[in-house]
């Protein structure tokens, strides 16, 4: 219940919202409602509501939910969304500290204006730094263990907490940092070079995003890990999926890594699409694909679960 669930946490300066549907905050448009919504005012507010947030509330941090697949059943606790408040950029040096909910464009837009290269790929990756730090985010030959120095924030009890990659054991499309870590910001190393010859390596990278990945749509991007030696585009492909549809959700036909929210999907068609494509790459003998799009919340009530499914898929 809402109600009381407001009721017991703490006084904050920031906002809170009560059962706000979670599809206005996912790229992919869908996803039940998050009991309560709150929007740290700064990080000290975000620490202090943690501190006292009774413990036994579970606790979410969401940035641009552009990788983030959020169940029909909605998400019980509190969803701490980052991008409200937390999203100051600025730079010493050759050293980018950005906010955790400071969009990854907007960052490497940053080092472009400020003469400061080695950021450009930022620009196709579509979430925020917090997510990018939470799953090592990466495209166009970086990724974020290679540019990041130290990552801040909370542990769920309030207390500040830092790290470096190597602490964090960052890998590909993974970390090992704790579960309940929130990150706040960090400092990201950049090096000098020439506004005009970054910026046209980000439009490069802006025209190949377009080029090659489904634009216009509802979509989570990359939906699964590449495998070892290979890409997970490729195994979807070889085993027959671009196109499939599970009620009204797709396979891109542009990109098959991308699942499309083709306008009246539920997150329940589109995590069983998913599922689906899983079992028929195996089916013929491919890796076991692992989910790269974050997957949260509850079922809604008499929904199967997509992870017991075999296959459910339809034509194109």
């Amino acid at each position: 219940m809402t109600g009381p669930l407001i009721e017991r946490l703490p006084a904050v300066r920031g906002d809170y919202g009560e059962a706000v549907p979670m599809a206005r905050h996912t790229w992919f448009g869908v996803g039940g409602p998050a009991d309560i919504i709150f929007s740290p005012a700064d990080a000290a507010d975000l620490g202090a509501f943690l501190a006292a947030c009774p413990a036994e509330i579970p606790v979410l941090p969401v940035g641009a939910g552009s990788n983030l697949l959020v169940r029909d059943g909605g998400i019980p606790g509190v969803v701490v969304r980052l991008g409200a408040h937390m999203t100051t950029i600025s730079h010493e040096g050759e050293i980018v500290t950005a906010g955790s909910g400071a969009t990854d464009a907007d960052v490497a837009r940053y080092a472009a204006r400020n003469g400061l290269a080695g950021l450009e790929f930022l620009i196709g990756i579509p979430g925020t730094v917090g997510g990018g730090l939470r799953m090592n985010a990466g495209a166009y030959g970086g990724e974020f263990r290679d540019i990041t120095i130290r990552a801040h924030g909370f542990d769920r009890q309030g207390q500040p907490v830092s790290a470096t990659p190597a602490e964090m054991g960052m890998a590909y499309r993974h970390t090992d940092a704790p579960a309940d870590w929130i990150f706040t910001h960090a400092e990201l190393q950049a090096r000098p070079g020439e506004t005009a010859a970054i910026k046209a390596r980000m439009k490069e990278i802006v025209a190949s995003r377009g080029d090659a990945q489904p634009r216009g749509v509802r979509t989570g991007g990359s939906t699964f890990a590449n495998p070892p030696g290979g890409k997970a585009w490729q195994e979807i492909d070889a085993a027959g999926c671009r196109g499939l549809v599970v009620g009204g959700a797709q396979v891109s036909e542009k990109h098959c890594n991308f699942l499309i929210n083709t306008g009246d999907a539920s997150a329940h068609d589109i995590e069983m699409l998913g599922e689906t494509v899983r079992h028929r790459v195996n089916a013929r003998g491919g890796p076991a694909l692992r989910w790269e799009i974050r997957r949260v919340g509850a079922l809604a009530d008499g929904q199967a679960d997509p992870r017991n499914q075999s296959d459910t898929g339809g034509g194109a």
